[in-house]
Formats: structure tokens, sequence, C-alpha cells
């Protein structure tokens, strides 16, 4: 694992911990991590690039799906 993945792994899993000891579900941790992550992304990209990413990750959610970048 890279570091940069470590490090927010290590914060995010913090985070995770925090919120369910105050019984905040992980669903609205999810929901409110994601606006926070699209908030920086719209600091230094466009809502165009922004949108194809998430895009890209929302087609790779499906477990009985092939990868994009994988050939049949």
């Amino acid at each position: 694992m890279t570091d940069d993945r470590v490090l927010v792994k290590k914060h995010f899993d913090a985070l995770m911990t925090e919120a369910q000891a105050r019984g905040i579900p992980g669903d609205v941790i999810g929901r409110i991590a994601l606006h926070e992550v699209l908030a920086l992304w719209q600091q230094t990209r466009d809502w165009r690039d922004i949108a194809s990413e998430l895009e890209f990750a929302g087609k790779g959610l499906d477990p009985d799906a092939d990868f994009e970048f994988m050939r049949p």
C-alpha cells in the first residue's frame, strides 16, 4: 500500500471509530466524506472531470461485471 493510501486509511479508520462511538451511522459519514472530497476536487478540477471519475468508479460497483480495463 502506498504512503498516501496508508495516511488516508489511518485517518478514515479513526474517523469511523469516533463516528461509531458517537452513534453516527457509517452511511452519514460516507455522504459527508464524499461531499468534502467533491469540494476538495472542485478547487482544482473541472466539474466534467469529476463527473467522469465518479462515473468510472460507479461502473466498478457491480461485483458481477468485468472491470472496464479488462478484456474478455
